[in-house]
């Protein structure tokens, strides 16, 4: 790959329920990412700004995704805003997909994006709002306990593709600032480090979550998280889909807005909210080079 600091960088931005977004287009994977430049890119005051970047390749092009290129012609090769690599983003996801939509790649109805967690299916609804299969949660058996200012909980684990911890609490403040990662024990259930969410009732299969992702503090919304709170919604409520028989659909709100996650009697598990592309521009090389 060649270097960003020689030729100006084209971005667009972009969010989904205000969890927000870089997008990098580069088809061919041409352009460089270190973490270092990502994180740049991502700082509010110097950059950008955004919860991560969405840098768009063809899977052909990129070494992590030609095993997929045959099912999904276009690789969300996604950096948490450290610069850190992730296996999946939801609301990136969503965002990836309307990107595709406003650059012409793809039309509204059903696109398939390649994914370091697998190919994931979009449907591109012509309301605005997007829906993505996002597979099937996987529950290991071993869980942690996570503390904030001397207040601990139980956190059921869900893996969404990329790990969660997910703690039913008495009130969101209990979560405190969520600058840094809330400590959890035992340490050795989350090797790569985890995303922790944070859960109180609305309702009936009404939820509200705090969350603090790994390797980006607390964002304004995460979709497998949202996902995540709803498997361990559903099996805290006795609504297990496998069990019933009946899809269970919850309503989660987060600091952006409102997700509708449903779980399927076979595990599939569907998120449907809006994504939006916000500005398009580009950087120039005198800003890249910059240490």
């Amino acid at each position: 790959m060649t270097s960003t600091q020689t030729t100006p960088l084209r971005y667009l931005k972009g969010h989904g329920t205000e969890n927000d977004f870089v997008i990098v287009p580069d088809a061919e994977n041409d352009i460089d990412l270190p973490p270092a430049l990502v994180a740049r890119l991502c700082d509010r005051r110097a950059g950008l700004g955004g919860d991560g970047v969405l840098h768009v390749v063809r899977s052909a092009a990129h070494p992590e995704a030609r095993a997929m290129a045959g099912e999904a012609e276009w690789f969300m090769d996604y950096r948490n805003a450290d610069g850190t690599v992730a296996e999946m983003c939801g609301n990136g996801v969503r965002v990836f997909a309307r990107y595709l939509e406003h650059a012409g790649h793809v039309t509204a109805g059903e696109v398939a994006v390649a994914t370091r967690g697998g190919v994931k299916r979009v449907h591109l609804d012509k309301d605005g709002s997007v829906t993505v299969s996002m597979g099937r949660a996987v529950l290991p058996e071993e869980g942690v306990t996570v503390a904030v200012d001397g207040r601990s909980w139980p956190a059921r684990n869900v893996n969404m593709g990329n790990p969660h911890a997910v703690a039913f609490v008495e009130d969101l403040a209990h979560a405190g600032t969520l600058y840094d990662e809330p400590p959890y024990q035992p340490a050795t259930v989350y090797p790569d480090g985890v995303n922790i969410e944070f859960v109180v009732d609305r309702g009936p299969r009404h939820v509200a979550m705090r969350v603090h992702e790994r390797g980006a503090a607390e964002t304004r919304s995460c979709g497998t998280g949202a996902c995540a709170v709803a498997v361990a919604a559903a099996r805290r409520d006795g609504a297990d889909p496998a069990e019933t028989g009946a899809p269970a659909t919850y309503t989660v709100d987060v600091l952006g807005g409102t997700l509708v996650i449903t779980e399927h009697p076979d595990g599939e598990i569907e998120m449907t909210g809006p994504a939006v592309i916000v500005a398009e521009g580009t950087l120039e090389p005198s800003w890249l080079a910059q240490h």
